[in-house]
């Protein structure tokens, strides 16, 4: 019954991938550095290897959100996150999965009368105003030292296009790895109190129940990457602001970078160490990212270029996304205890 439940799970975990692949080779595939396969390719294996290595970090604070403790429950918070994920990417427009999990979370709160704790959900709201800001500071910066090193290199174009190609695979890679990181929390964590797995050796490794929960969440999002990213990767990659090839790399690499921040627990901990300040590790949203390193490098190439009907579009996702996925996860909260008589939550 467990993996019937977990499947709301994985549908999220699909949305998630044909979704927010765009936000990590989007800029890439819509510039024609890369071909799509090849883009997909790649980013289905660092997505795992992130999900699986350092997933743990940002789902602490979704736990503190809300603890869903039945596995119906569950079931209903994922798939109200996915629906309300699909949705958007019916549209064409890149949408959070990280707004629609809490949303749902919040909505489950609700119905179940469970407190949501105002200290984790201040983090993350933060982060959605943090994430995309921050980003785009990094973008503008880094493009401004990248333009400055080729302006007084003199590299020739055409040697120029080969290594914003190479910059693109390495950034793709590492974005993916962030993206699986940070965002696995959104596809499987609502499961990581209820799951009945428990802890196996595999070539000599001991793979925890939580590790085995992100394994199956990552290879959703692959499949999802795979299947449909194709369709949002056109508006990420050119229906915001008409890239650079280096601007295209500037982007991910920003994005990338933000999803790190927010997912890494060893970076928080030298920090901490360091005696300097750190960022809540919490999922944060890959399509805020994206979108913030290109707005923000279009406002330095002057305002008038941005597509500003395109980005009041997305925006205005990010704000329905949650309040869609709190209402239809309250519905179905409704649904599922009344009409099929499923445990939804315990007192």
């Amino acid at each position: 019954m467990f993996l019937f439940f977990l499947s709301s799970g994985m549908f999220l975990g699909w949305s998630l991938g044909a979704n927010d692949a765009a936000n990590v080779f989007g800029t890439a595939v819509g510039t024609r550095m890369l071909k799509f396969r090849t883009a997909a390719i790649l980013c289905c294996i660092f997505v795992i290897f992130g999900a699986v290595i350092s997933g743990a970090g940002a789902s602490h604070t979704l736990g503190k959100l809300g603890a869903v403790n039945a596995v119906a429950g569950a079931f209903v918070v994922a798939f109200a996150a996915a629906l309300s994920v699909y949705l958007m990417i019916r549209i064409r427009y890149p949408a959070s999965t990280s707004q629609a999990i809490v949303g749902a979370i919040v909505g489950w709160n609700l119905f179940s009368g469970t407190t949501t704790d105002p200290a984790s959900l201040l983090k993350i709201v933060s982060s959605w105003v943090i994430c995309p800001v921050l980003s785009g500071i990094i973008a503008v910066i880094s493009y401004k030292i990248i333009a400055i090193f080729i302006s007084r290199s003199k590299i020739h174009m055409f040697r120029l296009d080969e290594g914003t190609r190479i910059g693109l695979i390495l950034v793709g890679a590492f974005g993916s790895f962030s993206l699986g990181a940070n965002n696995i929390a959104n596809v499987v964590g609502v499961f990581l109190p209820v799951s009945p797995f428990q802890e196996i050796s595999l070539l000599g490794f001991q793979v925890s129940p939580a590790q085995q929960l992100f394994f199956l969440g990552s290879i959703a999002i692959s499949i999802g990457v795979v299947t449909y990213s194709k369709r949002v990767m056109g508006t990420v990659g050119k229906g915001i602001f008409k890239l650079s090839p280096v601007m295209a790399l500037v982007a991910v690499w920003s994005q990338s970078v933000v999803l790190f921040l927010f997912a890494s627990e060893r970076l928080e901990q030298l920090l901490l160490n360091a005696g300097l300040p750190t960022l809540p590790l919490v999922p944060v949203s890959s399509s805020q990212a994206i979108v913030g390193a290109v707005v923000g490098m279009g406002l330095m190439k002057g305002r008038h270029n941005i597509q500003w009907r395109t980005v009041g579009g997305i925006a205005t996702g990010w704000i329905t996304t949650p309040i869609f996925a709190g209402l239809i996860s309250f519905i179905l909260l409704f649904i599922i205890q009344n009409v099929f008589q499923q445990t939804v939550f315990l007192p």
